[in-house]
């Protein structure tokens, strides 16, 4: 079996799903289907959902799970988030406020601090 390619290998736009065959009694039903937002995560996204989710959205467990650090976790939610369309509009003032306060506190290095301000 193969994941539902949902992006045109040659323009990158969506593409639709025109036809379904039951592998059983060999029936094909022909229309304009509908994927789920989640066919659209890669499977190191749809991995990572997974983890997450058994962790019960605990970010220091899914670190501890995947072996990343907390920068990496929440870039990695941030880049789900807006591959599914879920994107929240970020107060800027108070991203760049928690960031030092990480940076202060040697939660996060200072390179890793770069890296989260020039993302904002």
């Amino acid at each position: 079996m193969h994941k539902v390619i949902t992006k045109c290998p040659v323009c990158t736009k969506e593409m639709k799903i025109m036809k379904l065959k039951c592998n059983h009694c060999n029936t094909i039903i022909e229309n304009e289907f509908s994927i789920s937002k989640f066919d659209k995560l890669s499977k190191e996204q749809l991995n990572f959902v997974e983890v997450f989710l058994v962790c019960r959205g605990n970010i220091k467990d899914v670190e501890k799970q995947l072996g990343i650090s907390y920068p990496t976790v929440r870039g990695k939610l941030d880049e789900i988030n807006n591959e599914l369309g879920l994107a929240i509009k970020k107060d800027i003032t108070k991203e760049k406020e928690r960031i030092m306060e990480m940076l202060e506190n040697k939660e996060i290095s200072s390179e890793e601090a770069v890296n989260l301000l020039k993302k904002l």
